[in-house]
């Protein structure tokens, strides 16, 4: 295996965070999507204005999340070929992670404004809770006690698949 250079280094992070991007971008578009049309449907004139205030966080928390999640991409185009790979991986880093926050209001303010248009208030908010915690286990609690455990692979502290070769033992 050849020993990996620091420009190398550095596009890999970048395709690796855009990897991921992809994935957050597709579930917060499809979930903006679907808060862009409720307004228009049958049911909403009947929502209280809790239920609408719900619903304008959850919105606008969508849209930051959607601007963060693609600023990447904007950033990427301004910087084309000026050698700036560095700083372009902690700028997207940086509002990839600002995306996700974003991205978590808007995913538990829907649940909220969902639950409590079907079930009493009391119960949506547990269950609203609930969604919240279940995100913060998966998104900051399991990674944040993942990085104690064993020695990190490379010399970032980040894994990396094994070759093809490796894992087939060829």
């Amino acid at each position: 295996m050849s020993v990996e250079t620091e420009k190398q280094r550095w596009q890999r992070n970048f395709t690796d965070l855009l990897q991921e991007l992809r994935v957050a971008q597709t579930g917060v578009q499809i979930l903006f999507a679907f808060l862009l049309t409720l307004p228009f449907s049958n049911g909403f004139p009947r929502a209280t204005e809790f239920q609408k205030d719900t619903y304008i966080v959850a919105l606008i928390a969508a849209a930051a999340a959607t601007a963060l999640i693609i600023s990447p991409v904007a950033f990427h185009r301004a910087l084309f070929r000026q050698g700036r790979k560095p700083e372009l991986v902690r700028f997207a880093h940086a509002v990839a992670t600002g995306g996700l926050a974003f991205m978590l209001i808007a995913m538990v303010s829907s649940v909220l404004l969902i639950t409590d248009f079907v079930l009493p208030r009391g119960v949506a908010l547990v269950l609203s809770g609930l969604t919240g915690a279940w995100f913060l286990t998966f998104w900051v609690g399991l990674p944040w006690l993942r990085r104690n455990w064993g020695e990190p692979d490379d010399e970032e502290g980040e894994g990396e698949f094994p070759d093809r070769d490796e894992v087939v033992g060829a």
